[in-house]
């Protein structure tokens, strides 16, 4: 599928260096974040785009994954100053270091992601995560025999407050008297990587009567499967395709196609004349946002549940229903 909009752990400097030193001229590069690159959620989609664009091309790209904040601004003139080009990056917290970087080379291409960056040589790409967590808010209501359904994100910040606003919008489009349970992580970037707190947010969601549990939590959603599988209940995976992890227990996933994002990026962006500085904003009408349907899970989504979330998704792509945004007001309207 191609979106037509748009078309290991470091631990220092000497490390970074390194890694970059005799690095070919003009490879792309991608940046993970805080997480790991294998977290089987956000950072790995990127990496999976990555490897779809070098099966597709046979050309080779430059990673790093980020042990800490610090090393932004130093990871992004070490890979530009070897000529990377694009340099992607996935993860709302880049602003500052790639607003500082961006002018300084002013002839590298920069695609980031989740965050917008007003630089001339900079893409920033969006996507409508509270379009996508609608469906799966719908599907999860539609399922739960409890009527009670749990959200537990990583990263307490606007964004993973969308996921959350858009999937309570969904539930509530199918039972307005559902019982919704939010909980997150943390505050600090460690949230994305901590399964065993999310894994007892979800048992204390179950405690309150929740059957359907959405993780938006990066490497900590793995938590929330894991213990809604032990309990025989149902999670909902988000960004990649999680419904392997543990098929009969993952409902679905909300897939957010960070991947076909990476991959159109190290594309286009290498060629100035295909480069689109400025926002790409991908939603359910370019297939960014949706919800998995596989092997794994086609025996737990009935026709009429299927029916009903492409019914939703149809409403919304015509404008008939009109999801909230919490990233442009924190008034989610519940």
């Amino acid at each position: 599928m191609k979106i037509s909009t748009f078309t290991k752990a470091i631990a220092g400097g000497v490390a970074l260096s390194a890694v970059l030193t005799g690095a070919a001229l003009a490879d792309p590069a991608v940046i993970y974040d805080l997480g790991g690159k294998f977290d089987k959620s956000f950072n790995e989609a990127a990496f999976n785009g990555a490897e779809a664009w070098k099966a597709a091309t046979g050309g080779n790209f430059m990673d790093l994954e980020l042990q800490n904040d610090a090393q932004r601004e130093q990871a992004l003139r070490r890979f530009a100053g070897q000529g990377a080009n694009p340099i992607v990056m996935a993860g709302f917290m880049w602003t500052a270091a790639l607003d500082n970087v961006a002018k300084e080379f002013p002839d590298t291409n920069f695609v980031v992601i989740d965050t917008v960056v007003d630089q001339p040589n900079v893409q920033s790409i969006l996507f409508d995560e509270h379009t996508g967590s609608y469906l799966v808010g719908v599907l999860a209501a539609e399922k739960s025999a409890t009527g009670t359904v749990g959200f537990v994100g990583g990263m307490d910040v606007p964004l993973i407050h969308k996921f959350y606003c858009g999937y309570a919008q969904g539930a509530k489009a199918v039972n307005p008297d559902i019982k919704l349970i939010e909980s997150y992580t943390g505050t600090t970037p460690a949230a994305w990587n901590d399964p065993v707190t999310a894994g007892e947010l979800a048992k204390a969601a179950m405690d309150q009567g929740a059957d359907v549990v959405f993780a938006a939590a990066g490497g900590s959603g793995l938590g929330v499967l894991q213990a809604m599988a032990d309990a025989g209940k149902y999670s909902i995976g988000v960004d990649s395709n999680q419904n392997y992890l543990h098929p009969g227990s993952v409902l679905t996933s909300m897939l957010k196609r960070v991947d076909v994002a990476v991959q159109n990026a190290m594309t286009e962006a290498a060629d100035d004349a295909t480069f689109k500085p400025g926002l790409t904003v991908l939603g359910l009408a370019q297939d960014g946002v949706g919800y998995a349907l596989d092997d794994n899970n086609k025996d737990l989504i009935t026709a009429e549940m299927q029916a009903s979330a492409d019914d939703y998704k149809a409403k919304i792509i015509a404008g008939e229903i009109s999801v909230h945004d919490y990233t442009t007001d924190s008034n989610c309207p519940l």
